[in-house]
C-alpha cells in the first residue's frame, strides 16, 4: 500500500494551557499510532493573530503536525476527534504526497529536455584583435 504524507494544523484557543495542548497531541498521535500511522514532526508555533475572528476569537495557538500513513481513515478519524475538542477552534489537514508527485513529475520532464538540448562549450570565443590607428 502507498504511504500518504499529511500536514495537520490546528488552532487551540488562546488561554489553553500547555497542559491541554498536550493532552490534544497525545489524543492525535494515540490515533496516529492506533491506525498504523506515524506522527513524523510537531512544532507548536505559538499565539498568532487569526485572519478573521472564529468562535469570537482574534487569536489562536498554532499547532503544525506532519503525518504519514498508509491509510486514508486515519485523517477522517483525526478531523474527527480534533471536532470533539472543545480547546481546538478550527483545523485543516493537506495531503501533501500529490504535490510532491506533481514536483517529481515536473522535474524529471525538466531533466530530459536538458539532456536533448545540444551543449554549448564552456571555452571562451577568442576575442577579434583590435587595429589601433597611429597618426
Amino acid at each position: 500500500m502507498e504511504e500518504r504524507y499529511y500536514d495537520l494544523i490546528f488552532i487551540v484557543r488562546p488561554a489553553t494551557p500547555e497542559e491541554e495542548i498536550k493532552k490534544i497531541l497525545g489524543v492525535v498521535e494515540h490515533t496516529c499510532a492506533e491506525k498504523g500511522g506515524k506522527v513524523e514532526k510537531t512544532e507548536q508555533w505559538g499565539t498568532r493573530k487569526l485572519a478573521y475572528r472564529v468562535a469570537k476569537h482574534r487569536e489562536g495557538i498554532y499547532v503544525h503536525q506532519e503525518i504519514r500513513t498508509t491509510h486514508g481513515e486515519l485523517i477522517a478519524e483525526l478531523e474527527r476527534r480534533l471536532r470533539t475538542q472543545d480547546a481546538v477552534i478550527k483545523y485543516q489537514t493537506i495531503r501533501l504526497d500529490e504535490d510532491l508527485k506533481r514536483q517529481k513529475k515536473l522535474s524529471h520532464k525538466r531533466e530530459k529536455r536538458a539532456a536533448r538540448r545540444p551543449r554549448r562549450s564552456t571555452a571562451p570565443a577568442a576575442a577579434p584583435e583590435q587595429a589601433t590607428a597611429t597618426s
